[in-house]
């Protein structure tokens, strides 16, 4: 248990003895030149928010055991990457660590739908990649460090993501990430706003993605599903179990389902995964209303061995799909939305 305020400074000049918000920069290799805040609550959670990554969150660990997953592209730094490679699939060269956003407007695969929104008839359509832009975007980072309010410590840090254009969208990300002195949750608070003068569409996900130690063969994921609405084909021909999951296997190929999940009494979704052996469990929860749908991502391929939870906007379907059924979000100018998730080490 974290000493109150005045009996911690009894014991010690500098509250970094207990916990702290430290920013420094990555130094090698790909990394390169990141700018990192380094949370650190003294309960044993401990997380990076990679502040040149859209303030997405890396590694993460609590008690020295890390849950965050960690993928062989390192934290890409975002001047390296190609938005526009590999017919869109460049982003799996940057793809790692606890949280990867995907947006602003536009999530899942890649493809090419209609830009007369933004009234520029050289630009006739736009052509996105797997999962959007936000991910490898800097962020601005306004702020950081802790707070007292009364005898309560909140370790904090804000940012803010633009991903414009001229003649085309301006969204801006403002993320705010909490976490208090002796504790062992991370809170999550975003909005996107259009900032132009143009309806813009909105499409947002969050590809939490956890790892081994937490991962490894029997531990199970734990959801109230009501129903399963998609898989992908490879479910059906490898029958991997996404519920209680086996240890890595070479070769596989992904498994991705999209389940409807029933809420508590609160409206909010809870997902958790859980490993007996450690005593561990990861716990996401947020707003049903937010984010109304979610994906299970089961990569057991060896050497990138991964679960994915995937609060969404939208279904499976994609971008242009929901442009021709009316479920795409449409931001007027000036319009905002806001998301509130929380992550919790138990």
């Amino acid at each position: 248990m974290t000493p109150d305020r005045r009996r911690l400074a009894e014991l010690t000049g500098d509250l970094s003895a207990a916990g702290g918000v430290r920013l420094v920069t990555l130094g090698d290799g790909v990394e390169r030149g990141i700018r990192t805040l380094e949370f650190r609550t003294g309960s044993g959670l401990a997380f990076d928010v990679l502040v040149d990554r859209c303030m997405d969150i890396g590694h993460a660990e609590h008690a020295g055991r890390s849950f965050g997953w960690r993928s062989p592209t390192g934290f890409r730094h975002p001047g390296l990457h190609e938005n526009a490679d590999e017919d869109g699939l460049s982003w799996l060269r940057s793809f790692s660590g606890l949280i990867v956003t995907a947006g602003l407007d536009h999530t899942l695969f890649g493809g090419e739908v209609p830009a007369g929104t933004y009234r520029y008839p050289p630009r006739q359509s736009v052509r996105h990649g797997l999962h959007g832009r936000a991910g490898n975007l800097p962020a601005r980072l306004t702020g950081y460090g802790e707070r007292w309010d009364g005898d309560r410590c909140v370790l904090w840090a804000e940012g803010e993501v633009r991903q414009a254009a001229v003649f085309a969208e301006n969204l801006r990300l403002v993320r705010r990430i909490e976490a208090d002195l002796g504790g062992d949750e991370i809170r999550l608070v975003d909005t996107v706003t259009n900032a132009g003068f143009e309806p813009a569409p909105h499409m947002f996900l969050y590809h939490i993605n956890l790892g081994w130690p937490l991962l490894d063969e029997g531990a199970r994921l734990e959801a109230d599903i009501r129903e399963t609405l998609w898989q992908s084909d490879s479910v059906a021909e490898q029958k991997a179990d996404h519920v209680t999951f086996p240890g890595p296997v070479p070769g596989f190929v992904e498994q991705v389902y999209e389940h409807a999940l029933n809420p508590g009494a609160d409206g909010l979704h809870r997902v958790a995964v859980a490993n007996d052996r450690l005593a561990m469990k990861v716990t996401v929860e947020w707003r049903a209303e937010e984010f109304p749908y979610f994906f299970e991502w089961l990569n057991l391929r060896s050497g990138n061995y991964a679960v994915g939870l995937e609060p969404s906007t939208h279904h499976v379907s994609g971008d242009a799909a929901a442009r021709e059924d009316g479920s795409m979000i449409w931001l007027g100018p000036q319009e905002s939305r806001t998301y509130q998730t929380t992550f919790r080490v138990s």
